[in-house]
């Protein structure tokens, strides 16, 4: 149990939903030409996930000192799970994860996707070792590696099956997959300044320099209110020019990912204890999965 709460499993399952629902909820909606077979699909997920993994164990293994002042009872290397086991499990993750990249790389034609692994790989580590302690930038990478997650499906999917003939149904794939990719980067790089906050404390004595540190609690407070603002207005806009004669879908969005954000927007100027921020937190995840969600929509109304 400790070796699951090191590797986060529940975000490690959240990852393997939206993964399976790329590949079979929005890609059989529009009838694409896919590459992968089942098994090379279910070795896609392993390395995704085995390389989440090791980022999780890497980012646990340098944040010991921050995490035993912010959340001490949920410390797990170097109490339950030694530092030096942690290391190699970490090696471990990465390993079978990048291993499986260069396989599938090969096995789908294309060699130089392998590059995307070992990208991955080294973000996660530079992350947790140099960039998490710079204000905005670490929270931008770490969006960016979730974006990541989802469009991977799409590059080893949709681009080897690309042809002169299927070309443009094949890129348009390849957008509206995009258009989740970047929900999925604004609401986590939101949530990722909201655990800054909650982790303000322990961040502080360490010296490292966050956003909140930087302008302050309230301050950052008021500014994922304004990235909530423009992330709903994006989502209108999406709404209102792509799903406009679609009531169930406009009504899904509605009531499962527009209201919930206002709620939250409305909860971020308000919030002051840790406890108002966590709560903000766990909204905002609930939000990334009825988002993900969605792309279950797409095989009802087309």
């Amino acid at each position: 149990m400790n070796l699951l709460n090191l590797i986060r499993w529940k975000n490690l399952l959240m990852i393997t939903v939206v993964q399976l629902l790329v590949k079979y909820a929005l890609f059989p909606a529009f009838a694409m030409d896919l590459t992968l077979s089942p098994l090379n699909f279910f070795l896609l997920i392993i390395a995704t996930l085995a390389i989440a993994a090791g980022g999780y164990i890497i980012n646990d293994i340098y944040d010991i000192e921050t995490d035993t002042i912010n959340k001490p009872n949920k410390v797990i290397v170097g109490k339950k799970i030694t530092e030096s086991s942690a290391n190699k499990l970490y090696i471990l993750f990465t390993f079978i994860g990048v291993c499986i990249g260069f396989y599938l790389s090969h096995k789908v034609g294309r060699p130089p996707f392998f590059g995307l692994f070992v990208i991955i790989a080294a973000a996660l580590y530079v992350y947790a070792s140099y960039l998490k302690q710079i204000a905005v930038a670490g929270n931008i990478i770490v969006s960016i590696l979730v974006a990541l997650s989802l469009l991977i499906v799409g590059i080893f999917e949709l681009i080897p099956a690309m042809t002169i003939e299927n070309e443009t149904v094949q890129s348009t794939m390849l957008e509206i997959l995009t258009d989740f990719a970047i929900f999925a980067f604004l609401i986590n790089f939101i949530r990722e300044i909201v655990k800054d906050i909650q982790d303000v404390d322990g961040d502080h004595k360490v010296g490292m320099q966050t956003l909140p540190i930087l302008f302050g609690k309230a301050r950052t407070s008021k500014v994922t209110m304004g990235l909530t603002l423009i992330t709903i207005a994006i989502i209108i806009y999406y709404i209102t020019t792509f799903l406009y004669m679609h009531v169930a879908a406009i009504a899904y969005f509605l009531i499962t990912v527009v209201g919930p954000l206002i709620y939250i927007a409305i909860k971020m100027f308000t919030a002051e204890t840790n406890n108002h921020f966590k709560h903000i937190s766990f909204m905002l995840k609930i939000v990334m999965i009825t988002g993900m969600l969605s792309m279950a929509l797409y095989r009802i109304i087309l």
